[in-house]
């Protein structure tokens, strides 16, 4: 069976949660660069890593890597490629997104053009033809340039992982879902453990949390680019994948799982997503402001992503927002409290500095996790 190199891209930040993702899978890591690991597989592990990684953006299929500090460097290196081991004669091939940083070359759309001549130019000679139709299934490429190394990969997945097909509706600043899946996980929490997200807009939070709980894989309900690609991976594969994650789920689990936000709008949207992702009856949304965070249970997590005041007209109600949401929160006094912002006063006006945090890009945003760490509960006898 044939060995790929797996490229797996994540948010910066976020490589340790990943690559832990990718070890659980059974698969051995081979590179941990700034925000993607690249690791070893096979044909069946491309299908497992898309339907079965919470974390990582999509799966690429590393073509290789060359120097090229010109563009005539760039079009022959591309050139030397085996291109004709992936794409067919009548493929759909395109460099979808160059991504450059300290390299000499830095024009993405140049970078694009000329790979894209040059991958024509070698399948010309391959399939001995003078044009390409591109009516087959489609192969798009992306292309990593870093201190003038590049690296070129074959994007198996399409539409980034975090779509998994369950928010139709968002908030104004929704998190991603692969985001709010690594949240979680850089937690202690599990399922027999209450969680509570007091801002959770559309509810992805605490979506996630339920698909952890009930095993329900990520990608098990969408479709990926590489699904359509027979002479790499054979459909057999795919649907021994989907169906070996299906088996998986139990939504027969007992769990603790709330979403709380001030705007009814954004509850009744959470409750929508939780529908479309299979797991309406373990979460429960509820229409309350922090003001009025409260909670019975004992040893509690809130894991949330609250404003961040980003826009000019938001900032003033920022500070008091925060300083509420330390109010309750030492409330909860056997809880913990994670919370992701780029709003820099928000350990002084939760009211406690935190006992750890992790440097996270949301995006382009340099974004912090603050972590409050509550005390552990009593051993089970």
């Amino acid at each position: 069976m044939r060995k790929f190199e797996l490229i797996a891209p994540c948010h910066f930040g976020l490589e340790a949660v990943l690559k832990k993702e990718i070890i659980d899978l059974g698969y051995d890591v081979a590179q941990v660069e700034d925000g993607r690991i690249t690791f070893i597989g096979d044909d069946e592990a491309v299908c497992r890593a898309n339907i079965g990684l919470r974390t990582a953006e999509r799966i690429l299929i590393k073509i290789g890597s060359f120097r090229a500090e010109t563009f005539d460097e760039l079009f022959e290196g591309t050139k030397a490629l085996p291109w004709e081991e992936y794409i067919p004669a009548d493929g759909r091939f395109w460099v979808t997104k160059a991504a450059s940083v300290k390299s000499r070359l830095f024009s993405p759309s140049d970078i694009q053009s000329i790979m894209k001549k040059a991958m024509v130019e070698r399948l010309k000679q391959v399939y001995q033809v003078n044009w390409f139709a591109e009516e087959g299934q489609s192969f798009p490429i992306r292309v990593f340039l870093m201190k003038d190394m590049v690296t070129v990969g074959l994007d198996t997945t399409g539409e980034s992982l975090h779509k998994r097909g369950y928010r139709r509706l968002t908030a104004k600043a929704p998190i991603a879902e692969n985001l709010a899946a690594a949240l979680i996980m850089l937690t202690p929490w599990r399922a027999d453990r209450i969680l509570v997200d007091p801002f959770c807009g559309s509810g992805t939070i605490p979506i996630e949390a339920a698909l952890m709980a009930a095993n329900i894989a990520p990608g098990v309900n969408r479709s990926f680019t590489a699904c359509t690609w027979e002479h790499l991976i054979a459909k057999r594969m795919w649907k021994d994948c989907y169906e070996e994650a299906g088996e998986q789920t139990d939504l027969s689990v007992s769990v603790s799982l709330q979403g709380f936000d001030i705007d009814p709008a954004m509850t009744d949207i959470a409750r929508q997503n939780a529908r479309l992702a299979g797991v309406e009856k373990l979460v429960r949304f509820e229409t309350r402001g922090v003001e009025k965070l409260s909670h019975d249970g004992q040893y509690g997590f809130l894991i949330t992503n609250p404003p961040y005041g980003e826009r000019l007209e938001d900032k003033a109600g920022i500070p008091p927002l925060y300083r509420k949401l330390g109010e309750r929160f030492r409330l909860l006094d056997t809880w913990s409290l994670y919370c992701i912002t780029s709003y820099e006063g928000a350990e002084k006006d939760i009211g406690r500095r935190a006992d750890r945090n992790r440097k996270i890009y949301n995006g382009m945003m340099k974004t912090y996790y603050y972590q409050f760490m509550g005390p552990k509960p009593p051993r089970m006898p």
